[in-house]
């Protein structure tokens, strides 16, 4: 194993061999012959297509759908090797964000399939451009251009929100030293970040981790100190921030999105009311799900105030075990196993194929990420695994994504992407089915305790919390709107949501009011953070109708992964019984949230 664990060589030795992830799956190296002729090609097969397809697609549409269908699959054919590449790019920087070979190597990827795809930018432009009738009759004309119906009616979904043609050129090739360049910025910018902490120099996710100590004067120093770094860069988070926002206020007006948010609601092809009933029902529920159960903490904790460095405190009843990465296994891919032999097969792959990078290294990527590459590889997934109980549930969310990445990915490079609603279904599943198989295990009132509370906690940084983050994002993304924001004023933005989300029992100092900035998703992907919350809820009412369920759950369950891009919400759902848009199916699964804390009411 390479890289620290926060300096803690008992603890790098009590974890086991940690895995790391082998890309040759994708490229050999990143000097490789294979690698460079790909990115060559990419950018020869992009201009043919153009020139070969440009301003035909309608004659097609009408008269020969054969050459149409052939139009799209070479398209993916195209797509899906541009996807390997910056798979491969993506993959090789995050294991090391700092190293500026890395970097380098990473950007002009970026920039490289930039030029190339600029080529390929027509096409759904032009298809959206065909009459509906038209289209619809070269569908049911043709066979294999109705295999793709799901991605060409999704496709037309955007067409209310597309530019003329040199704008989007524009629009697509200015990404590079625009979103992309900010965002590339943050990551670096993170990665580079040092807390200095018992006489070490942490970076951020050991240092984020020491917030999880048994010691509590540990947890505050780390608290403390965190805020103190990200204080001291203030400055370059609300100008990353001031800008990303800015810049997506413009491509929204120009897009004609009303909404802050509605241009992820579409990329995630879910409408605006369902989001709306999701964000309603859970900020009702605070008081029930998230200030009570932190009430009762305060109280297991001897305090009667909890400091933000105590909200994932482990309970002080018993010292929180640390996992090796054998047993961490086993009991994932058990839990698995006992849902389906088939699901535990292709989890079990990800550890006997080096599919999965663990370790903590200087300048990786903070955070964990199941990444789908492309259907003729295989997903990789990354974690930064020190061994705590939710880092067993990482790996048991992040091996979710897996399986339903490469079950989806018969769906091929055009629709085996799931919307980011459902695609934290399968991640969530397996957490749920590793944390009930603990359950089932525990052997005292106490040890109960223990599992219930840790869960509880982790539904409330997916549920809760997320849901905070969301309301964070609108007002800061609303305020921008009306001009540019000050540290101060997105500090009181955080705060002000912080205290709504998790209650009077907080009291929150200066240090906390700057921890907005290391959260990812607000740079990556605005408003992705709803759908962890979505997929939470969602599995909660799933897991109740599997509990329930005559045999024929795990196909039906698997057919909803397999369906990748291909199907709505609603249609996944509906044979489960389940319709996201009646908001009693958000209350069904707040009521799990609830139900659980009134169980901790009675072992108290």
């Amino acid at each position: 194993m390479t890289g620290n664990l926060a300096g803690n060589k008992n603890l790098e030795s009590s974890l086991g061999n940690l895995p790391e992830w082998e890309l040759a799956d994708l490229y050999p190296s990143i000097d490789s012959v294979e690698y460079k002729d790909d990115l060559a090609l990419s950018l020869s097969d992009a201009k043919a297509f153009e020139a070969g397809y440009a301003g035909k697609l309608n004659d097609y549409a009408k008269s020969d759908f054969e050459k149409l269908a052939l139009s799209v699959k070479t398209f993916e054919d195209i797509e899906e090797r541009m996807g390997r590449i910056m798979s491969y790019a993506v993959l090789v920087y995050t294991g090391e964000t700092t190293d500026p070979v890395n970097a380098k190597f990473y950007g002009d990827a970026q920039e490289k399939i930039t030029t190339a795809s600029s080529h390929m930018l027509f096409f759904a432009l032009e298809l959206n451009r065909i009459e509906n009738d038209v289209l619809e009759k070269a569908m049911t004309g043709c066979k294999a251009l109705a295999y793709y119906r799901p991605w060409l009616e999704d496709l037309r979904k955007d067409k209310p929100h597309q530019l003329e043609d040199r704008i989007e050129q524009l629009f697509h090739d200015k990404s590079v030293s625009g979103r992309s360049a900010w965002n590339r910025l943050f990551d670096e910018t993170m990665a580079s970040l040092r807390f200095k902490l018992e006489g070490e120099e942490l970076s951020v996710e050991p240092a984020l981790n020491m917030l999880q100590d048994t010691d509590g004067r540990k947890r505050e120093l780390a608290a403390k100190e965190i805020g103190k770094v990200l204080s001291d860069n203030s400055r370059i988070f609300t100008l990353i921030t001031n800008t990303l926002a800015k810049d997506k206020e413009i491509s929204d007006r120009w897009r004609n999105f009303e909404d802050v948010a509605d241009s992820r609601h579409l990329a995630n092809r879910i409408e605006r009311p369902v989001v709306d009933a999701l964000v309603s029902c859970v900020e009702e529920s605070f008081p029930d799900i998230s200030h009570r159960y932190y009430m009762m903490k305060a109280k297991w904790l001897g305090k009667d105030k909890l400091r933000h460095w105590d909200r994932n405190a482990p309970l002080p009843s018993k010292h929180e075990k640390i996992y090796g990465w054998d047993e961490a296994r086993d009991i994932v891919l058990d839990a698995y196993a006992g849902f389906s032999p088939q699901m535990s097969d292709i989890a079990k792959q990800f550890f006997d194929k080096n599919w999965i990078d663990a370790p903590v290294r200087d300048g990786k990527s903070p955070g964990a990420f199941a990444h789908p590459t492309v259907p003729s590889v295989h997903p990789y997934v990354m974690l930064n695994y020190l061994g705590k109980p939710r880092d067993v549930m990482t790996l048991a969310h992040e091996l979710g994504h897996g399986v339903h990445q490469v079950l989806a990915a018969e769906q091929g490079a055009l629709m085996s992407s799931t919307p980011l609603t459902l695609a934290e279904t399968a991640s969530v599943f397996g957490e749920m089915l590793t944390f009930r198989s603990l359950l089932e295990r525990a052997e005292t009132k106490a040890e109960r305790k223990i599992l219930l509370a840790r869960k509880v906690e982790d539904m409330l940084n997916t549920v809760v919390r997320q849901i905070a983050f969301y309301m964070f994002e609108r007002e800061v993304h609303e305020a921008r709107r009306k001009g540019e924001l000050t540290t101060q004023v997105i500090g009181d933005i955080w705060i002000d949501i912080q205290k709504k989300s998790l209650g009077p029992v907080f009291e929150f100092d200066e240090a906390y009011r700057s921890y907005w900035s290391y959260i990812p998703h607000f740079i990556h992907s605005p408003f992705y953070v709803y759908a962890y919350a979505f997929g939470d809820c969602l599995v909660n009412s799933l897991y109740a109708v599997y509990q329930d369920a005559e045999d024929g759950f795990q196909e039906r369950y698997f057919d909803m992964l397999k369906a990748g891009g291909t199907k709505h919400h609603s249609e996944l759902l509906k044979p489960f019984g389940l319709d996201a848009s009646d908001p009693d199916f958000w209350y069904k699964g707040l009521s799990v949230i609830s139900g659980m804390i009134d169980e901790l009411e009675t072992l108290d």
